[in-house]
């Protein structure tokens, strides 16, 4: 295997098997191995040869063209062998099922997942509770509870519980809720958004008001200013990163099973949108290896690319099979869904090697085209799994059903997630990402990684402007801004997220969102200097391009919790 040392690094301190001294005691080909192995058992149950799918399931690993998500790679073929990164966990307004959900979140942390909830069903700080003649103490307060539990449980002795927490944008403790982060030591464990609908943002719009409402009652609690809501969203944002918006009503158009039930929540880096107890397994194809150099203009490998993105669909399916949930209700709704989320890294090296800027208008022409090709295919192979395996099994009355449109083995196929250690073991951009920067230093489990970015470095080579004086210099400023003798062409190239407008990523997410079944992790990057006007203008123009979410990050803002979705995610 061709491994970079930070992927060495990585996979031994977080994937490679250890005794109960804690050694290492697998190499990272016999852990591929494991779970390559793993996964493949499923193709006995329909008559297809184990060893065969092993040794391509493999292979498509080792060559660092496809990766599962992390708690895959963790737990495939050991005792626990939970493989899904995703899941969503119902709160309902009573002491039963909040502490029941607490406890299952904790299995679900404990393994190596991400759990979303949202808090928008508990009644509202102050309210009646009738039952012991008090008053309610509001979500925010149950959310500190579940942010201490989850301090405490180390993710598969690998990762840090992440969570994310979703209100609603009419739940009366909103504003408390979008404040919260502005003060030290909040809710670190969790990323929040607030689930913002269709009336909000035509209140917004028309600047009226709208209607608060008491979950416990479903009465209205007052009126409020919809720029009021949104400009304290937008000042938490600005300073924190925190809160992000999720479209809840997009989220919910695009279900493809409102027939089961309503989506309010989704994982901790926003992609996967899902309903109470529902999981998804994940994985990401490496698409800088898909590009091709004929003599001419580089272009992409359709042929080979579209046989790995159906081998990664078999992959996922398969892993429904094998995996080992944490709660029997999880089994049970995922698997009546069987829903997967392929999706992609590497996308900004990709873009290199076939010469385009990311912030190009054919870039993004380029990003709309690939992603569709991307879901038909995988489309393609679900429904062929479909008709070897069967239709999952919501399929009667979901949005496939006697509308023209494939039958599916999987109710959703495409997720563009962000591939944060992903991108380390492949060495490739992180999912559809610009270049964070042409070297920059990361810091994994307590110890500091260099990453120099080997795309630029090989060009400079190559284009004869190589030096050692330019190396420390990249090393020093992390991009090509400012320094002569890097060419024009190259410096466009080799952009890096500072340098790109916020409007451009945003539409790099909407080419991408509009070919995607569930969502896109995608990280707005701001420069210090933006102003809370640019941060609203951000949030406004992604509901305007149809995004399902938008998370800004502000260059040097107060970051507050673990922001996992700007990093260690999968």
């Amino acid at each position: 295997m061709n491994l970079s040392e930070n992927a060495k690094f990585v996979l031994k301190a977080r994937y490679q098997l250890r005794d109960e001294k804690g050694r290492t005691v697998e190499t990272p080909q016999e852990m591929f191995e494991r779970v390559a192995d793993f996964v493949a058992g499923a193709e006995g149950a329909y008559g297809h040869d184990h060893m065969y799918w092993r040794e391509r399931f493999l292979a498509l690993m080792t060559d660092l063209k496809f990766l599962p998500n992390s708690p895959a790679m963790m737990n495939a073929g050991k005792a626990l062998a939970q493989l899904a990164a995703c899941f969503v966990l119902p709160v309902e307004d009573s002491m039963e099922s909040i502490f029941g959900t607490l406890k299952n979140a904790a299995l679900i942390l404990q393994s190596g997942g991400g759990a979303g909830f949202s808090f928008s069903h508990l009644r509202p700080k102050e309210d009646i509770v009738r039952s012991t003649g008090g008053v309610a103490s509001g979500p925010v307060s149950f959310m500190r509870i579940f942010n201490t539990a989850t301090e405490v449980i180390k993710q598969g002795g690998a990762r840090r519980g992440a969570n994310m927490g979703i209100l609603r944008v009419d739940h009366p403790d909103i504003l408390d809720f979008i404040r919260i982060k502005r003060r030290e030591g909040e809710l670190e464990n969790f990323n929040i958004s607030v689930a913002v609908t269709d009336v909000f943002m035509d209140a917004l719009r028309s600047d009226s008001e709208y209607l608060l409402l008491n979950p416990r009652s479903h009465e209205a609690h007052k009126k409020i200013r919809a720029r009021l809501v949104f400009d304290e969203i937008v000042a938490s944002a600005w300073e924190t990163g925190d809160p992000g918006i999720i479209f809840i009503d997009a989220i919910n158009r695009a279900n493809p099973t409102p027939h089961i039930g309503s989506m309010e929540s989704t994982n901790p880096c926003g992609e996967q949108p899902l309903l109470p107890y529902e999981a998804c397994v994940l994985g990401s194809i490496n698409l800088g290896k898909y590009v091709r150099n004929d003599g001419r203009r580089p272009g992409v490998d359709y042929e080979s690319l579209s046989d790995d993105i159906r081998t990664a669909v078999r992959f996922l399916d398969d892993a429904i099979e094998v995996n080992r949930y944490p709660l029997p209700e999880i089994e049970a709704v995922h698997k009546a869904n069987r829903k997967i989320g392929l999706g992609v890294m590497g996308w900004a090296d990709m873009l290199i090697r076939m010469g385009m800027p990311y912030n190009s208008r054919e870039a993004f022409a380029f990003a709309g085209d690939f992603m569709r090709f991307f879901r038909e295919t995988a489309r393609r192979c679900s429904s062929e799994l479909a008709a070897e395996r069967g239709v999952f099994p919501n399929f009667p009355g979901s949005v496939y059903d006697g509308h023209g449109m494939p039958r599916l083995r999987n109710a959703t196929t495409t997720t563009i997630a962000p591939t944060g250690t992903l991108s380390i073991i492949a060495d490739c951009s992180s999912g559809i990402e610009p270049l964070f920067a042409l070297a920059y230093k990361r810091l994994i489990m307590d110890t500091e990684l260099t990453e120099l970015n080997r795309l630029f470095f090989d060009a400079a080579r190559a284009a004869g402007f190589y030096s050692d004086e330019l190396r420390e210099r990249i090393l020093r400023q992390g991009n090509a801004r400012g320094i002569r003798e890097v060419p024009g062409k190259i410096r466009r190239l080799f952009k890096t997220a500072h340098e790109i407008r916020c409007e451009d990523h945003i539409e790099m997410q909407a080419r991408f969102q509009e070919y995607t079944d569930n969502a896109v992790s995608k990280t707005i990057n701001m420069p210090h200097r933006a102003s809370r006007e640019d941060v609203a203008r951000a949030f406004l123009l992604a509901y305007q391009r149809g995004c399902k979410g938008i998370t800004i990050f502000r260059y040097g803002a107060r970051k507050r919790g673990t922001l996992v979705r700007f990093a260690d995610a999968d």
